[in-house]
């Protein structure tokens, strides 16, 4: 039986995340300090005490995150994936914990990602809204009739699709969803247009960043966002990563690629529990298959 494991992105947070790991684990502990010192704050405390509000600051949220998710993985004695994936920013977690990018070369990644993608937002206002109840093809039709930038920026899961753009462009689109049936058309508390055109400031500061990143094999396939395909190869990954801030998260594309390469445990490791719930409507009745969760050792 294969095991992949899966690392969460943004909205996963909760206070009192990690706090567990740290109070019982010397070597979570000392990694959790170091990402005190890195980020020139000390995260721990907001992690451990700060309100849902304070935990939702970008600059926060994204390296909470992340460092739940990795220093978790990395405190697990027996992990042993045979493949890899992470929706959205947990896609750093993934490459992080397989060996691809070192632990302090991966934080420093995602606390640039988060700063620059707020700057971004800032600049260029966009949203983004959740589509239930249509299938892709649908909701990609819905985005290519509607003028201005709105595009399917998360593929979640069958008839859950998220779409991201100019506020205009998204508010047409969720009009026209709930025209052609959609059960719901619900704008999302973000603050800006992830994955679509409108990070392209973000994404360009971010690529000069990956590119001078020191990049290795990873202990297995990791199953990238922007292609839904596995990669080992450094460069492929590099490449992929810089093109995953303006591209779609293929989400349900990659969990039904790991299935076909035989996936039967799927694990998520961090925060929530929000990606065992799209792996089970992914994948539907299949028999032997183990979708379960981690927060903590």
């Amino acid at each position: 039986m294969k095991k992949a494991f899966i690392f969460p992105g943004q909205g996963s947070q909760f206070p009192g995340m990690a706090k567990e790991l740290y109070d019982s684990n010397q070597k979570a502990k000392e990694l959790l300090e170091k990402a005190n010192e890195i980020l020139g704050f000390r995260i721990t405390d907001i992690m451990f005490e700060g309100t849902p509000e304070d935990l939702k600051a970008t600059k926060v949220t994204q390296p909470a995150i992340f460092l739940h998710s990795v220093v978790l993985a990395k405190c697990i004695e027996d992990f042993a994936p045979d493949m890899v994936a992470g929706h959205s920013l947990g896609e750093f977690s993934a490459l992080a914990a397989a060996g691809a990018i070192g632990f302090e070369d991966a934080l420093r990644l995602v606390s640039l990602r988060a700063t620059q993608m707020q700057a971004c937002c800032e600049k260029v206002p966009g949203m983004m809204a959740a589509i239930i109840g249509l299938s892709n093809e649908k909701v990609e039709e819905i985005c290519a009739s509607c003028e201005g930038i709105v595009l399917a920026a998360n593929y979640n899961s069958d008839g859950q699709v998220v779409i991201s753009g100019e506020k205009e462009a998204v508010g047409q689109a969720c009009a026209k969803a709930k025209e052609e049936g959609a059960k719901r058309a619900l704008p999302l508390a973000v603050s800006g247009a992830f994955h679509s055109p409108l990070m392209e400031p973000a994404r360009i500061e971010l690529g000069k960043a990956i590119e001078q990143t020191p990049m290795s094999a990873p202990v297995c396939p990791v199953y990238q966002n922007v292609t839904a395909l596995p990669t080992s190869d450094p460069a492929v990954i590099k490449e992929n990563l810089l093109a995953q801030l303006t591209s779609p998260v293929k989400w349900t594309q990659s969990v039904r690629n790991m299935l076909s390469d035989g996936a039967l445990s799927f694990t998520e490791v961090g925060p929530g529990a929000v990606l065992q719930g799209l792996v089970k409507r992914i994948a539907g009745p299949v028999e032997g298959l183990e979708i379960k969760g981690l927060t903590t050792l």
